[in-house]
């Protein structure tokens, strides 16, 4: 995308049709004054259920094509392919909301790897993707346990980092979705390095930082206090800094994690470097209430999503706010620009 362009093409994905996805995405066609134009991957009986909440969101016209879409310059419309797709997994129409859902859960890994490839071919400037649900996944036979593995399946990386943004933080994260068991053997000095050279190659392709300051937490806790309470920062953490810096990386710690995130916050990296999932979340999460973004780094593309789940406690209610959504879509189109103009 040229960085000249001002209205960008964002693929959004509605996520889960029984959560709050489609009712946050025609609260966002609602209140408008969006950034970008947005090409919908969905299904129209999901969504016009989801417009019943919020009436003032435009009627959308379905496009067969990206390009006819482009070329239409209406804000946003509903990809034909993600309609279809979203029928033949729902065929006896949308589920109720709030109940985890075996059709649901087909039909959203469906509209995520539409928009996965049209991205991947340029047919939209960025893919934004609304909440999902991993149990319906699950159950409807999905091997990947969330949007960041099936979009790196999809896009044939051999790894992707899961970064949250928000509040003036920004963490990285070297594990995921994996139980907290598993962590300790899953962090590798090879892994690491690998992580630390894919953070700073996307810290300057993707937000322009020229030397990019990352610092890396600690595993255990006060990053292992000189073995007292593990030995993995010192055997494994710090010998894949110490690679990094030899390569001209700008990495250091490894850092208590109490320490690393707030001075992440006050300036001193660009970026954090955290272990696993809940040791990195919380404080991007804590800062930005509602308004943190999830960012994949290492797709050939740019993929930004809400912070929150499906929160089938409050679906059909109306209530749920988009200003998550909202947060994903405009640092979508800033990343855009960004890429384009490297």
């Amino acid at each position: 995308m040229s960085p000249a362009a001002s209205r960008p093409t964002i693929a959004l994905s509605i996520g889960d049709p029984a959560g709050i996805g489609p009712e946050i995405v025609m609260r966002l066609l609602a209140e408008g004054d969006l950034p970008a134009r947005v090409l919908l991957l969905g299904e129209r009986r999901v969504l016009e259920r989801a417009r019943a909440l919020h009436p003032a969101a435009p009627a959308l016209e379905t496009f067969e094509r990206p390009e006819a879409f482009a070329a239409s310059g209406a804000p946003a419309g509903l990809d034909a392919r993600a309609d279809r797709l979203g029928r033949d997994a729902m065929p006896d129409g949308p589920p109720a909301y709030g109940r985890i859902d075996v059709a649901a859960g087909r039909a959203s890994h469906a509209f995520v790897l539409r928009g996965a490839d049209l991205a991947a071919i340029g047919a939209v400037d960025a893919l934004v993707t609304g909440p999902i649900h991993k149990e319906a996944w699950g159950l409807a036979g999905v091997s990947s346990p969330g949007h960041t593995e099936a979009l790196a399946e999809r896009a044939g990386v051999p790894r992707v980092l899961m970064c949250l943004t928000g509040g003036g933080l920004r963490v990285a994260l070297a594990t995921i979705h994996v139980a907290l068991a598993r962590v300790p053997a899953l962090i590798t000095t090879e892994g690491l390095l690998r992580d630390l050279r894919l953070l700073d190659a996307q810290m300057r392709r993707r937000y322009g930082l020229a030397s990019p300051r990352i610092g890396v937490c600690g595993l255990n806790p006060h990053a292992g206090e000189g073995g007292r309470f593990g030995t993995e920062d010192a055997a494994v953490v710090r010998p894949a800094i110490l690679a990094a810096r030899a390569e001209g990386i700008d990495a250091t710690g490894p850092w208590p994690a109490d320490a690393c995130l707030p001075r992440t916050v006050a300036g001193a990296f660009d970026v954090a470097l955290a272990m696993f999932h809940d040791q990195g979340l919380p404080a991007v999460k804590t800062l930005a209430p509602r308004t943190a973004v999830n960012v994949t780094l290492g797709l050939p593309y740019v993929r930004t999503s809400v912070d929150h789940g499906t929160a089938f406690d409050v679906a059909g209610r109306g209530v749920a706010t988009a200003t998550s959504l909202r947060a994903a879509i405009a640092e979508a189109v800033a990343l855009a620009r960004a890429s384009g103009a490297n």
